[in-house]
């Protein structure tokens, strides 16, 4: 049997980001819907280590599991989609990129930065005509002796305007197709990057335009130069499992939320959870809460280091979709007051949108499954089942 019980240690991790959760973060979360990144949250979380969790422990960090991650994640979401996202962007696969690829000198330069809260990162892979077909990617860096040039632009990026470190998805030497992607870091401030916040999201956040005209880098900064995306997209896997988790934690709130709002409105001279109608709601509603939870949490247990890709992919559709129409129905438990910005049901709401559009749409991933599917399939064993473990 597989057993998704929490370890002792992993109840202790939680019961602490929970404290902080319900007395830092949760009552501060309409503060962040204009944009503005929350640094307090960030350094109330960077106390307790969260921020450290994809660092190696011979870095400061604490080198945590993947599940552990989405199981954090998951809490965090649950008090403020915005800072939930902001911490993706340190545990996420920005940081698992440097610690597992970069020289150990920027291993030992950049990584205690990231843990303390004293280095926010950046991840840059989508481009003006180029989101999800990252072989027609126009970005190019070309290597000059013991240095690299960059130029190109990027789109539709969070956390450009607080980043110290960018990590670049990029072409290399100009060599096309799949096989010419690789991945460059570029520091704030370095000459020739530019950047600015033009869209304002309905979750709350910023994203903005980067660009990059011959900004020039030292060569250790070319982590990665030939033949790399397979190895990037492993890595990004692990984003296939934190972007649902933060889904998880937002479906639970909304849920949590519309059960005390069930308790207290009352009609007709009664609870308006005594009608069937609404309670069967939150049944099923709680039914597609616990099924992604299974699906989420098997993949992220999957992971060796990085979660086994169709698993991951299964779970983000599934947990994207579900998240979605768990907070709509959330938001109709509570009338008209739902769709007000006062009530968390609404930011959820807006905040979970972006779930089935970053890290891969669903349609995207659907196409990875029903390829691994239909062309994969051993018609002696049949569907893959628990022979994933």
């Amino acid at each position: 049997m597989i057993d998704f019980s929490l370890s002792d240690e992993q109840r202790q991790m939680l019961d602490t980001v929970r404290r902080v959760t319900q007395a830092t973060i949760r009552p501060s979360a309409q503060r962040w819907m204009d944009g503005t990144f929350p640094y307090p949250n960030m350094t109330a979380l960077a106390e307790i280590g969260i921020l450290g969790m994809a660092v190696p422990e011979e870095y400061g960090g604490m080198s945590a599991t993947i599940l552990d991650t989405v199981l954090v994640l998951e809490e965090i979401a649950k008090g403020c989609y915005v800072t939930s996202m902001a911490v993706l962007g340190e545990v996420g696969v920005q940081t698992r990129i440097i610690a597992t690829f970069a020289p150990e000198s920027i291993k030992r330069h950049w990584l205690p930065k990231i843990v303390s809260g004293d280095c926010i990162l950046s991840i840059c892979m989508t481009e003006p005509d180029v989101g999800t077909d990252l072989a027609n990617m126009r970005t190019n860096a070309v290597v000059k002796n013991d240095r690299v040039i960059l130029n190109g632009q990027k789109m539709l990026i969070s956390r450009a305007a607080e980043a110290q470190l960018f990590v670049v998805f990029t072409r290399i030497d100009g060599r096309p197709g799949n096989k010419g992607i690789g991945c460059v870091l570029v520091e704030q401030g370095t000459p020739g990057l530019a950047h600015s916040a033009k869209y304002h999201t309905m979750g709350g956040e910023n994203l903005a335009e980067v660009r990059f005209e011959n900004v020039e880098l030292p060569l250790d900064n070319l982590l990665l130069s030939e033949d790399s995306l397979r190895q990037l997209m492993s890595a990004f896997n692990t984003q296939r499992c934190l972007n649902p988790a933060i889904c998880l934690g937002l479906a639970e709130a909304s849920l949590e939320e519309a059960v005390v709002y069930l308790r207290e409105r009352r009609a007709f001279g009664r609870p308006i959870g005594d009608f069937q109608g609404l309670r069967w709601k939150t049944v099923d509603m709680m039914t597609q809460i616990e099924a992604g939870r299974g699906l989420l949490y098997r993949a992220a247990a999957s992971a060796d280091p990085f979660p086994d890709p169709t698993l991951a992919a299964m779970a983000k559709i599934f947990v994207n979709e579900m998240s979605i129409k768990v907070c709509s129905d959330a938001v109709q438990c509570f009338g008209g007051y739902g769709f007000t910005d006062e009530f968390a049901v609404s930011r959820n709401y807006r905040g979970v949108r972006y779930g089935s559009l970053g890290g891969g749409t669903t349609e995207t991933l659907r196409n990875l499954v029903g390829r691994k599917l239909i062309e994969h399939m051993d018609r002696a064993t049949g569907v893959a089942g628990l022979g994933f473990y």
